[in-house]
């Protein structure tokens, strides 16, 4: 069972008009894995997101998510299956309180306890009746986190969690994705601080115009000379 492949995506194709912003990428995410896809802005990293989510058109010749057939799902029907996203920028109901948010989470499932998710972010806690739009730009990604949460994920896809955030709270976000993954949750992590992603992950895909370019185990790739030098700031390094 530990060996199940959760996701798997064959042929995925997405286009924003005459645009190909995602080429026919193939990968999979198996259960229990933290996998992660880098690459460079506009490399279509968050398309590919999107279009698992059914939020974009895509064309693929597979889809599937527990073995089953996704590509023509209806978008709220996914939530409900355990596949849930935290999108880039967060997403939160910035009008709602904390609390408010966290029962919007639990709404297709209603899977989650908020107590369990104010233990593992106490800061929420502290800002339960506090609205949305006024916590920091961490909070903001706590809570979303949490909000996701809530709906008891299978697979929690992930998009670029540390954005805009400083860097203590980036290595706290991390922290907290590592302890989710620790707990079994399969995560697909798209991430701009590749070296951070390469750390967590135990594979990565990495992403170029659209394409993968390269493939493996997270420490391989954090010691390929390509990574190194295309995203890691080490330019001739070896």
């Amino acid at each position: 069972m530990a060996d199940r492949v959760l996701l798997e995506v064959r042929g995925l194709e997405v286009h924003y008009g005459g645009i190909r912003a995602v080429k026919g990428i193939d990968f999979e995410v198996t259960e229990g894995e933290l996998v992660c896809l880098i690459g460079a802005n506009g490399a279509g990293k968050t398309s590919t997101l999107k279009a698992i989510c059914r939020l974009v058109a895509s064309r693929a010749a597979t889809i599937a998510y527990a073995g089953e057939d996704i590509s023509r799902a209806r978008i709220h029907e996914l939530p409900r299956r355990g596949l849930i996203m935290v999108p880039e920028g967060r997403g939160i109901f910035a009008q709602l309180t904390v609390e408010e948010n966290l029962a919007m989470g639990a709404y297709a499932r209603r899977a989650g306890d908020p107590q369990s998710q104010y233990q593992r972010f106490p800061r929420l806690a502290e800002r339960r009746h506090q609205v949305a739009g006024t916590l920091s730009g961490g909070e903001q990604q706590m809570l979303a986190m949490a909000r996701a949460l809530m709906a008891g994920p299978k697979l929690l896809l992930l998009d670029e969690p540390s954005m805009g955030l400083a860097p203590l709270m980036v290595e706290k976000i991390f922290e907290i994705i590592a302890d989710i993954a620790a707990q079994g949750v399969t995560i697909l992590l798209v991430e701009q601080n590749a070296r951070l992603a390469l750390e967590f992950a135990s594979r990565g895909y990495v992403m170029e115009s659209g394409a993968i370019a390269l493939a493996g185990e997270a420490k391989a790739l954090l010691g390929d000379s390509r990574v190194r030098e295309a995203y890691l700031g080490e330019a001739g390094s070896g």
